[in-house]
């Protein structure tokens, strides 16, 4: 048998995802149930339990596939980047409907009605898709509902299909964003979920973690003294933005947040204990 990911295949001794079959070994073969993200963020985690490790996160409106639901767990498929791994199945919903819009802010309340005054009943991530039934106006301000009757601003979301002009001005509006390991949202984000997200704002695929993103997001570059906006550098575990020619923008686990810094003072400091720059691509 050929050795797969297993990040990005869904195979156990007793359960695989029936397009593996003939290329795992596994007890049983199963098609994978459609369902969505129902909650803003849901980890997910390389085994069913709640101390394990967050692998990545899906934001609401996600479309998985389910292979597998028990004791709360479900393990499921991301059909965006072919994540595979363990989410709380309250997260998730068989009924949810088609999204139709996407958060564009920051983050963005949800409150119980068409009033800003109530206190919100959840929090949505930018690049969270959600379905909006119809607009109203209270006070001067145009809110978006759901079925559920709650409502959020109306200037936080667009269509789905909306893409940002600049995908790293995007990362830029991250700065000072908690790091979070595993991260995916404006509530805490790693350094390749930075890069993810951001381009998908900008209507633009990437893997999901740093090695794939070296492997495989656009091209790569020989020479790092033609790096320009937009391109990529790598570390062993680690990417970052250049933002011009003498600045990055990444999720710093050195700093604990999405900051700023000059590419040579984070050259000279990653290098201490990781060593120097991998590799340069351009998505």
């Amino acid at each position: 048998m050929i050795e797969l990911d297993r990040r990005l295949n869904a195979f156990r001794p007793d359960l695989a995802d029936v397009r593996l079959e003939g290329r795992v070994e596994a007890s049983r073969f199963v098609e994978g149930r459609p369902a969505r993200v129902v909650a803003p963020v849901a980890d997910l985690r390389n085994a069913p339990q709640p101390l394990s490790a967050i692998d990545t996160q899906l934001l609401c409106g996600e479309a998985v596939l389910v292979f597998d639901e028990a004791e709360g767990w479900a393990w499921v498929q991301a059909e965006r980047d072919g994540y595979v791994g363990y989410a709380p199945a309250e997260a998730l919903s068989d009924m949810a409907p088609q999204p139709s819009h996407v958060v564009i802010s920051q983050r963005t309340f949800v409150y119980p009605g068409p009033e800003l005054k109530l206190p919100p009943s959840a929090c949505h991530s930018m690049g969270a898709e959600l379905a909006i039934v119809d607009f109203s106006e209270n006070r001067g301000t145009t809110y978006a509902r759901l079925a559920s009757g709650e409502a959020l601003i109306a200037s936080h979301l667009r269509p789905l299909g909306w893409q940002a002009d600049d995908w790293v001005a995007v990362a830029e509006s991250f700065l000072h964003t908690p790091y979070l390991w595993g991260g995916t949202s404006a509530f805490g984000i790693d350094c390749s979920g930075l890069v993810q997200l951001s381009l998908l704002m900008a209507g633009r695929s990437a893997p999901r973690d740093t090695d794939m993103q070296a492997a495989a997001l656009g091209a790569p570059l020989d020479d790092p003294a033609a790096l320009r906006r937009g391109d990529l550098v790598f570390w062993k575990g680690h990417v970052a933005i250049v933002a011009d020619g003498d600045a990055i923008v990444h999720a710093s686990g050195h700093a604990m947040m999405v900051v700023r810094e000059p590419l040579a003072e984070a050259v000279k400091r990653i290098a201490r204990l990781y060593g120097r720059p991998t590799g340069f691509r351009r998505p």
